[in-house]
């Protein structure tokens, strides 16, 4: 099977909101009058972000879903993606469920895949997303206040527990790593809930290298600092039950990654306005900590007491 054959069975649909998809040099896409294009890109490399006998629609998946979760953290709605896809061969079966897994998640979304490439090569995923929404309404890392309040949604740490479980590091029962492995495997992009924290969140972003790395992005582009309750971050993780104890209990939760939940602030003023915004959402939210003047990020535990402790996020080049 050639490249052009490649595409055509597993990667070409008709498009109904852009103004071209497949098939031409470039893709057409028409924003409603208004809005502005938001626009992200992720990559997805064997052996780096993925196993190579992970589920092949579970892939297709996850290689959607964190791109849309950067369209959440702006509080853009999606519109289409391209797909750059580097195959060591031509496989078929793989590609099966691999454009099932994409495609379903791309349906469930309205996002329309447009157009990228294939080659062959190590297996490689880079999409490239695009979003509108509403001029002057998107969701940046640049407006968090002194007192404003520190959310995050879903839950925290299962899917570096289930991580270190298929490391070998933590024997889990088998339920439970395949619940948490849903969650390492098939994140859920809170797009809804970006959606309704339009005017409402004062800064955001994803969660998908640590919770503390990428609230650090916050914190520096909005030149603040915070204090976070380890208390709470702890209650959010699903299976904290299978945790060999509280350090990994922490690691998972504050610098885990791959969760692709939103981390987000808003003034105290606003807690009905999140409140109603999960619940429109059906996204759980939790308050964690505040933003303060002072730069810098403090642990503090249940009592208040400085927690003396580090946890490095994850890093794309260590």
């Amino acid at each position: 099977m050639g490249e052009f054959d490649l595409i055509a069975r597993y990667f070409t649909r008709p498009v109904h909101r852009a103004a071209l998809g497949v098939g031409d040099d470039c893709a057409l896409l028409v924003p409603a009058a208004g809005m502005q294009l938001a626009v992200s890109s992720d990559m997805l490399v064997e052996g780096r972000h993925f196993f190579a006998d992970v589920d092949r629609e579970a892939l297709g998946h996850k290689a959607l879903a964190v791109n849309l979760s950067d369209l959440a953290a702006c509080g853009a709605r999606p519109l289409a993606f391209t797909l750059a896809l580097a195959l060591p061969r031509v496989d078929e079966p793989w590609l099966a469920g691999f454009s099932r897994g994409l495609l379903a998640l791309a349906d469930a979304h309205g996002c329309e895949l447009v157009g990228g490439d294939t080659t062959q090569g190590p297996l490689n995923i880079c999409i490239t997303v695009f979003g509108e929404v509403p001029a002057g309404h998107a969701l940046l890392r640049s407006g968090a206040r002194a007192g404003d309040e520190l959310y995050v949604s879903g839950t925290l740490g299962d899917a570096r527990l289930a991580l270190e479980a298929l490391l070998g590091h933590t024997p889990l029962a088998p339920e439970v790593l395949a619940a948490a492995r849903q969650r390492l495997e098939r994140p859920t992009p809170r797009v809804a809930l970006g959606m309704a924290l339009r005017g409402v969140a004062s800064s955001a972003m994803d969660v998908s290298d640590g919770l503390l790395g990428d609230l650090s992005h916050i914190l520096k582009a909005s030149g603040v600092g915070a204090r976070i309750d380890t208390s709470l971050t702890a209650a959010l993780m699903a299976h904290a039950g299978a945790a060999a104890g509280p350090e990994q209990l922490h690691q998972c939760t504050l610098a885990g990654g791959d969760d692709y939940e939103l981390a987000f602030t808003a003034p105290p003023s606003q807690r009905a306005a999140v409140a109603a915004a999960a619940q429109a959402s059906q996204t759980p939210v939790a308050r964690i900590g505040v933003i303060e003047a002072e730069p810098g990020l403090r642990l503090v535990d249940g009592q208040g007491q400085p927690v003396d402790k580090r946890y490095a996020s994850f890093d794309h080049f260590g």
